[in-house]
This record gives structure tokens, C-alpha cells and sequence, in this order.
């Protein structure tokens, strides 16, 4: 192809091009023009027809409007003459071209027959005008013989054909509407199928607010909400559902300008006609089958699918098969029967058992201290919920920042067919320093602040060392402790401690020292154990000041004291620390021995009972019953702290610390018999202790949300007696607020003594955390 031949094609290419451009720009100017006459902010989009069988109405323009005919627009293109056979020739690559052209430059002469470029310009100039199709218009825009600018700089804006949205959020620039959705009812065409509410929650429309942009915000609100309807339909097994989404205006006047509407035919609904469950034989035969609550005849609704396959996906690892996995299923729907075939594979996997525990290097804990803390050992049958008991416990240490607990296969057979799997306990170590305080007040305990800072894990594993102040105006102390958690077992523990801590209560003043041992099984708030127990030793030595009946004054002694002790409980309740039903039963036997002037030895005797009765979903009944004996010696031979006392807010509410009991009259140390004006009684009445004590306490607890109210009667008394003789029982009334939160109820107690007497306070006040019993 020559060069020439060239020019003529690119030329007739461009030439058809700019006609092309031509077409468009009329055929957008026209578009836009009929969208003006015909937009409607409210009007739905109409679909167009290919055919007049539905005319327009009166008044609108035709769906469909011609706006450049075939005939003027092949009219409109280039004529080409026959001569010009080579442009229907490829084009030869643009390299092969250049270096062509560039070749025959240089090596032919140009030909003096061969017009020059502005000779062939004027011969153009020249030629008569081309008669123009109808419709169409030349142009003749001198900017069209410009040269084009390179490709990379040339930037074409982008066309926007949507309507403008306003610009604020005011009613006025607003589109208000309203919707509906109608047909959401059962086959018998009374009964609601109850999926409004759910279709509610998630709608575009009602989210909305009853307010749009724009028209095409509000059709695309429309389709979403009716894609969405679907999708709940087909969840609850309307699988055939037809639902029609209508966009209409309002009449003249109406406060809204659009009604959305969404047409539903629910049709009919699928049931399952046979389930298939694809799985190796289990042992026992009917665990899978046993499991699911899907049933031939029950709806094929995507819950009850989900549910179905959750309770074999738990079933399974409880009963043997860790690596158990469940899926894919398939439904196949039967239009005609209108029922279902629902079959699902499920890949049991090996049935196992426990082989051991393996943790990662650096580790917090090694495999024997976890084996220490998990409630299974080799041997026993793989169960899930066996993992997920030791996790809290591990959760429970507060040493680990993050860990993980799972199986893993060893393929190391048993001899029952199982396998054996090693559990995998990875850790992370978190901060193991801890400071914590109280604060508590009681009326004749005065207010009591305790510090403490731990370090629980100094001795691993799960050793801690615990040092703690107290600061309270009646008492003053310092203790260090050594306590390590899970000791040889879960929830063993093992107590060292020694402390020095100074009393100044009405009963006595003391200052003791204490070293003491305990090993105990506690309950703990990850699991709540129905019997528990503690025993343990202890010695004491303690200067102590108490008023002496026979001497008549306040007399000073030291006593040296040794003891062991045995605790046993037993509780059926409901929570540790804030109890609804059930009972707990405690007994504690601890003999005891004291070196004052001679050998005393004695034994301590106390029982407990409390019961938890729900009288309605938010009241309470609990009730609480105690008796202590101390059998062996005289109560003078007894130290003044080793005595029985009642009073205060874990005892007696609405009497002091320690003012219930036996009193002795004593000088009052404040009379001053010298002034005249002295208002104080020459004497007052001093608590001494007793060898045994009796209480009891009902409550009413009235829980609403995270707070509450307690009405209470508590009852009392302490003799000289090693048994009680219920004599002068006392009684105290009163009324509590409760706070409750994550670790327990915070209880503010207010509380009065009934038949007051003289020295006893009208009011009493008890803070602490935890109910009083």
C-alpha cells in the first residue's frame, strides 16, 4: 500500500469519525431534551416496548422516540470510490510502515505530477459541497484542521447523567415517602407468617426514615429491600416467593410525594421429606442421629438447618471424635411435592482418647502442672467440654496474657481401636504483679482499709507472695503470706502465712502474733463444688488486755496458743456469691490448747446453716442459722480473742461489734468525778465473751436490674454457758441496699436494736462486699 493510499484511508477514517461524533452529540442533545419533557421525581421507570400494542396516554410521549433514522445515518457517511479497494486491505504493522516510508523518502525523487500537500489542500478547497442527508449538520469548525494533541495529555471529562442530589438535608430538598409491604401471610391467606418484624430491622426503607435524595435513591432503596425479602423468605423456606416492587406517586396534595410498596406472594413452603446423614459407623450407633431435632415433616428453614448441623458439630468431639467435621450439605427442593431431601456429609474422624500434654519452650507452665490443673488423665475417652473446663481454669490463674488448648493427633493406637492425642497448651505470660485494697466500715469495727501487693507467680508454678497493710481505726496490722494455687491438684491450696496485727475493740485489746499452715478445697466461681474442706495449724502469741471480773480492773496477760483445725462443707447452691435456692452446711472442730500459768486445753465446736428459697422471679427468701460451743476449760482460761462474740454486720445486725454477750461493769475511764458539770455514768458495762453463741437471720432480697433492696430481722445471744440456753434472745431489724456487679453484690446495711437498752447505739451501719450470708 502506498503512502498516498495511506493518507486517502486515513483521512476516510477520520471523516467517518467525526460523523460518528456528529450522531452522538444529536442523539445526546435529543435524549436529554426528552428526559426533561418527561421526568417525574416520583414516577417510576417504565420499561420500554419493542412494539404499539400499549400506546402511550393521552398526554405522554411515546416510550420509544426515533432520533436519527437508519437511512439519514448511513446518508451520512463518507462516500468511497471503487478505486479505494486497498482500505479494505490490514493494515501493516506501524514499525513495518515507518521504516518503509522512511526508505522510500530517501530513495525516490518526488514526482513533479504528484500535487503537493497545498495543491491537493485547494484542490479539496475546490470541490462543490457534498449535499448533506436531511438532519444532519455539517461542520465546519476550523479547530477540526489543527493537529490532535499527544494521547497522554489528552483528558476527556466524564460524562454525569444522574440527577443532582441536594446539597443540605432540609424537607424541602428532600424526597419524603412512605412504605408498605403487603402479602406476608400463611397459605390460608388469614394468619401472618411473622417475618414483619424481622424484615423491619434490616429494611433500607425504614432506615430511611421516610426520606430520599433523590428518585433513584429511593429505587434503589426499593431493590434492596426486595432483594432482602427474598433472602428472609428463602431462609424460612418460602422458596418460590414472587414479590413485586411498585414506585407510584401520591395524589395532589398527599404530604408525601411517594408511595413504595412491595407486593409478596409467599407461595408454598418447603418441608423436609428425608434427611441423609453421609458418616462412618459411631460409637454409640445412634450419636449423630441422636443429636440432630430435625425431623421429616419440619419446615426447610435455614435455623433449624444451622441448629441441626451445630448439634452434631458439639455432639461428636463430646463424645470421642476431636477432629470431627461437618459439611457440605445439600438440599434438594421438589417443586411438585413441595418437600425436600436434605443431606449432609460428615467426616468423623478417629474416635480418641487422652495420650498426654505437651506446652511450647518458655512456656508459663509445664505439661505436669497442667496436668495438675485438667480434670482428665491418659486414658480417659476425648470430651470437649473437658478442654473447654480447662481453659477457664488456666483463664482463672491470671498469669497468662493469651493461650491456646488444643488436640493433637499422635497416631499412637489403643487398645480398643482409639487413638491417643496429645494436648497442646501454648501460653503467653502476662503480668504477674498485682495491687489490690478494700475499704469496709461497721459500727464498733470502725472503718478498715486493707492494702496488698502480690507477686503470683515468684515461686512457679503459681506460687505467689502476698504482702499486706492494714490501716483501720481500730485495727492496725501487717502480714506476709506464701499461697500457691492448684497444689498437687485443681483447686487445692496451700496457705503459709505470718502476721502481727494490734485490736482495740470493747471486749479486749490485743496484740498478736500468728504463723499458721492451711491446705484447703475451696469452691471458686468457675466451679462451685458441692463439698469442700480445709485443715491446718496454727500458733499464737497474744498480750491482751480485758476487763476481769474478779479483779474488778482491766487486766494484762500473754497467752500462748496452739491449735489445729478441721472444716467441712457442704453447699447445693446456686451461686457463691449471690445465692437464689439451695442450702449450705459448714462444721468446724478445732482443738486448741493454751499455755497461761499452766496447760488449757479446749476444743471449739461451731455449725452453720443458710437456705435460699426464690419466692418469685425477683424476691428472695434466705435464711441463716449458727451455734457455737467451746467445751474443756473456764472462760477465764480462755484468751479474751478466743471467746465467742455477736454483734455486727456478719453477725447480729442492729447491735455493735462483740455487744452482744455477757458484760461486766467496769470504771468508766472518761467520768471524772471532780467536775461538776460531768454528764457520764461513773460506770459502763463491758463485753467479756462467752464459751457459746446462737444466731439467726432472715432476709427478703427484692432484685430489680443491678440493684436492690433487703428487708431483715436478725436474732442473737452469747453465754457464759458451754451451751446455749436461748435466754434473752435479742433481735435487730433493719433495712439494706445492694449494688451488683461482676464480682459480687456491693451491700450498704443500716440496721436498730429492737427494745434498745441503755449504751446501745439506736443506729448501726454495715458496708462490705458480698451479701451478709
Amino acid at each position: 500500500m502506498s503512502v498516498n493510499a495511506f493518507h486517502i484511508r486515513l483521512k476516510a477514517q477520520l471523516m467517518r469519525g467525526l460523523a460518528v461524533l456528529a450522531l452522538l452529540a444529536l442523539a445526546f442533545h435529543g435524549q436529554t431534551a426528552f428526559a426533561q419533557r418527561n421526568s417525574d421525581p416520583v414516577q417510576p421507570a417504565r420499561q420500554n416496548s419493542k412494539t404499539d400494542d400499549n400506546p402511550s396516554p393521552q398526554g405522554e410521549p411515546p416510550l420509544e422516540e426515533v432520533i436519527v433514522s437508519d437511512e439519514t445515518f448511513q446518508s451520512s457517511l463518507p462516500k468511497l470510490s471503487d478505486d479505494d479497494a486497498e482500505l479494505d486491505e490490514a493494515l501493516e504493522p506501524i514499525e513495518a510502515f515507518e521504516k518503509r516510508f522512511e526508505e522510500e523518502t530517501k530513495a525516490a525523487p518526488l514526482d513533479p505530477d504528484e500535487p503537493s500537500e497545498t495543491q491537493a489542500n485547494q484542490a479539496t478547497e475546490d470541490v462543490p459541497p457534498r449535499e448533506e442527508a436531511p438532519g444532519i449538520t455539517r461542520f465546519t469548525d476550523p479547530e477540526l484542521a489543527q493537529p490532535l494533541s499527544p494521547l497522554e495529555e489528552f483528558e476527556a471529562p466524564p460524562l454525569d447523567f444522574t440527577q443532582t442530589a441536594p446539597t443540605d438535608d432540609t424537607e424541602e430538598t428532600q424526597l419524603r415517602y412512605r412504605w408498605e409491604v403487603t402479602g406476608l401471610i400463611a397459605a390460608d391467606a388469614q394468619t401472618s407468617i411473622g417475618l414483619e418484624d424481622q424484615f423491619e430491622a434490616l429494611s433500607a426503607l425504614e432506615q430511611g426514615g421516610g426520606k430520599a435524595a433523590n428518585t433513584a435513591m429511593l429505587t434503589a432503596r426499593l431493590a434492596d429491600d426486595k432483594a432482602l425479602l427474598t433472602r428472609i423468605l428463602r431462609a424460612e423456606g418460602w422458596y418460590l416467593a414472587e414479590i413485586e416492587g411498585r414506585l407510584a406517586p401520591t395524589p395532589q396534595g398527599d404530604e408525601v410525594a411517594a408511595i413504595a410498596s412491595l407486593a409478596v406472594e409467599p407461595g408454598p413452603r418447603f418441608t423436609v421429606s428425608r434427611i441423609i446423614i453421609e458418616a462412618e459407623p459411631t460409637i454409640p450407633d445412634d450419636l449423630i442421629a441422636g443429636a440432630i431435632t430435625l425431623a421429616p415433616g419440619d419446615p426447610v428453614t435455614a435455623s433449624a438447618i444451622q441448629l441441626n448441623e451445630a448439634l452434631i458439630t458439639k455432639a461428636l468431639p463430646e463424645n470421642g471424635y476431636p477432629f470431627a467435621k461437618v459439611g457440605p450439605r445439600d438440599i434438594a427442593l421438589n417443586a411438585e411435592t413441595e418437600g425436600s431431601v436434605y443431606t449432609l456429609l460428615v467426616d468423623t474422624g478417629p474416635r480418641a482418647r487422652i495420650g498426654g500434654f505437651a506446652t511450647s519452650e518458655g512456656a508459663v507452665f509445664d505439661a505436669e502442672h497442667i496436668a495438675d490443673i485438667a480434670r482428665f488423665t491418659r486414658g480417659d475417652l476425648f470430651d470437649s467440654r473437658d478442654l473447654n473446663d480447662l481453659r477457664r481454669a488456666l483463664a482463672a490463674t491470671g498469669l497468662l496474657r493469651s493461650f491456646s488448648v488444643e488436640p493433637q493427633a499422635t497416631g499412637e493406637n489403643a487398645d480398643d481401636g482409639t487413638q491417643y492425642v496429645t494436648i497442646q497448651v501454648d501460653q503467653t505470660a502476662g503480668p504477674p504483679r498485682t495491687l489490690a485494697g478494700s475499704l469496709g466500715y461497721g459500727t464498733g469495727q470502725g472503718a478498715r482499709l486493707e492494702a496488698s501487693w502480690a507477686h503470683r507467680n515468684l515461686f512457679p508454678p503459681e506460687g505467689a507472695l502476698t504482702a499486706s497493710l492494714i490501716a483501720g481505726t481500730l485495727e492496725q496490722g501487717a502480714t506476709l503470706a506464701f499461697r500457691r494455687a492448684n497444689s498437687g491438684a485443681r483447686d487445692h491450696t496451700f496457705d503459709l502465712g505470718v502476721s502481727a496485727l494490734r485490736s482495740n475493740f470493747d471486749a479486749f485489746e490485743a496484740v498478736t502474733g500468728r504463723v499458721g499452715a492451711t491446705y484447703s478445697y475451696v469452691s471458686t466461681p468457675i466451679w462451685q463444688k458441692r463439698v469442700t474442706y480445709a485443715f491446718g495449724a496454727e500458733a499464737l502469741a497474744s498480750v491482751e488486755s480485758s476487763f476481769d471480773p474478779l479483779a474488778r480492773d482491766f487486766v494484762d496477760q500473754t497467752y500462748l496458743i496452739g491449735t489445729v483445725f478441721a472444716q467441712l462443707g457442704y453447699d447445693t447452691s446456686d451461686d457463691l456469691l449471690n445465692p437464689t435456692r439451695g442450702f449450705r452446711l459448714e462444721g468446724l472442730v478445732q482443738p486448741e490448747g493454751s499455755i497461761e500459768g499452766g496447760f488449757t486445753p479446749y476444743a471449739r465446736v461451731v455449725l452453720d446453716a443458710t437456705g435460699y428459697v426464690p419466692a418469685s422471679d425477683t424476691v428472695v427468701l434466705a435464711g441463716r442459722a449458727r451455734f457455737g460451743t467451746l467445751q474443756g476449760a473456764d472462760g477465764a482460761d480462755i484468751a479474751p480473742s478466743r471467746r465467742f462474740d455477736a454483734g455486727g454486720g456478719g453477725s447480729v445486725r442492729g447491735f455493735g461489734f462483740q455487744q452482744l454477750g455477757p458484760r461486766a461493769i467496769a470504771p468508766n475511764d472518761n467520768f471524772n468525778p471532780n467536775d461538776p458539770d460531768e454528764t457520764d455514768d461513773p460506770f459502763t458495762l463491758e463485753p467479756i465473751g462467752g464459751r457459746s453463741v446462737v444466731e439467726a437471720s432472715a432476709e427478703a432480697r427484692y432484685r430489680f436490674g443491678d440493684y436492690g433492696v433487703v428487708a431483715f430481722v436478725d436474732a442473737g445471744q452469747v453465754y457464759t454457758s458451754t451451751l446455749p440456753t436461748f435466754e434473752d434472745i435479742r433481735f435487730g431489724v433493719g433495712m439494706g441496699a445492694r449494688v451488683y456487679t461482676s464480682f459480687g453484690p456491693i451491700r450498704v446495711d443500716v440496721g436498730t436494736p429492737v427494745n434498745r437498752r441503755e449504751g446501745e447505739s439506736r443506729i448501726n451501719v454495715y458496708v462490705s462486699i458480698g451479701q451478709a450470708f
